[in-house]
């Protein structure tokens, strides 16, 4: 009697636990509106996505409800508290108003979440505020930053900037100073007044240096003979992974873990009456192996980090100092993150978010 109920005991803490522990697909928006959409020119809906669980968040699968839209996502598992991306390009080839869902399967539950696009397909915007916001002198842009978040050697992902020219004069949509591993395209190659494109940006990874992050700058040209500067400068990040797919189940069992004592850290308050501000963030190996922080970098200049060590055995932790100046943000108030790169297979990238 006293053993059936021992078992019953563990059955049920085994239940709870559980139930407790899974990962959690969080959004931060359930429904993309566009808004006025000129005919034939593809538009790309961007979802942020975060996993607010305690276990790696699998995206399995991105299945739109029609032809007209083709997808992409983040297929390495979310760590819990990081970030990953569901990207959604509708076509607008039909004159209208269209409202598409697209099913995101999980290992969530329940397995699929649905995400929608809205908006409507017309043959003129008058007004590109709202689908460009943001002004290059008088050419529009969708994004001020060119990001390739979660990339794998050999893969070529692209990336699509929308222009729209708003000056009097015919204009030629130009990316200046790009590297080596980035190819652009624009589309139509000319814009007369009014008119709208795109500039198609293809990743050449196998052109990637290292893993971790890589970053550029490249120049949006507003008119001919423009120079570089900072009012047209649009920051370029690539993070390329490393890759854990021959991996045998007994190996996976016995790697590294990482866990953080937070995810982010909040400098705001202390950077309003001081100059400088810091914390403190304790990185552990809860795995069975050694852990290996292989890369330890910043996004912004203004980010100072000090890690005396970077393999932690097994059970063995050690402290990231995180210190930002406040002279170094600059204008642009651009959001401050840290990167690491791991040899843990369930988090092999690891973002820390600042708040300034």
């Amino acid at each position: 009697m006293k053993k059936t109920i021992v078992l019953f005991h563990i059955l049920l803490v085994a239940a709870c636990v559980s139930a407790v522990a899974q990962p959690r697909f969080t959004s931060n928006t359930e429904e993309y509106r566009f808004g006025q959409v000129e005919w034939k020119h593809p538009v790309t809906a961007q979802y942020d996505i975060m996993n607010t669980g305690d276990q790696p968040l699998i995206l399995t699968e991105v299945e739109p409800d029609c032809a007209c839209t083709a997808t992409q996502w983040t297929r390495t598992p979310i760590a819990p508290g990081g970030k990953g991306t569901v990207s959604v390009t509708f076509d607008a080839e039909a004159l209208g108003h269209f409202n598409k869902a697209v099913a995101v399967s999980t290992n969530t539950e329940p397995g699929v979440v649905y995400l929608r696009l809205t908006g409507q397909v017309v043959r003129q915007i008058t007004d590109f505020s709202r689908s460009h916001p943001f002004l290059i002198g008088q050419i529009r842009i969708d994004r001020e930053e060119l990001d390739f978040p979660d990339v794998q050697h050999g893969e070529h992902p692209v990336m699509r900037l929308g222009v729209v020219n708003l000056s009097e004069q015919p204009y030629e949509p130009v990316l200046m100073h790009l590297p080596s591993y980035l190819e652009a395209t624009a589309e139509p190659a000319v814009l007369q007044e009014g008119e709208q494109g795109t500039i198609s940006l293809t990743l050449r990874s196998e052109k990637l240096a290292d893993l971790g992050l890589t970053q550029s700058t490249v120049y949006l040209s507003r008119f001919a003979g423009d120079k570089v500067g900072e009012d047209n400068e649009l920051p370029v990040s690539v993070v390329l992974l490393p890759d854990f797919s021959t991996l045998t189940a007994a190996e996976r069992a016995n790697a590294p873990s990482i866990s953080l004592s937070a995810k982010s850290v909040d400098l705001s308050e202390v950077l309003a009456r001081k100059s400088k501000a810091r914390q403190d963030i304790v990185v552990t190996n809860t795995g069975r192996s050694p852990l290996v922080i292989s890369k330890l970098q910043v996004f912004h200049p203004a980010i100072g980090i000090r890690m005396k060590k970077n393999v932690l055995q097994p059970g063995e932790s050690a402290t990231l100092r995180i210190s930002v100046r406040k002279k170094h943000i600059g204008k642009r108030r651009r959001p401050l993150r840290l990167l690491m790169i791991t040899n843990d297979p369930a988090q092999p990238k690891v973002t820390i978010e600042i708040k300034h």
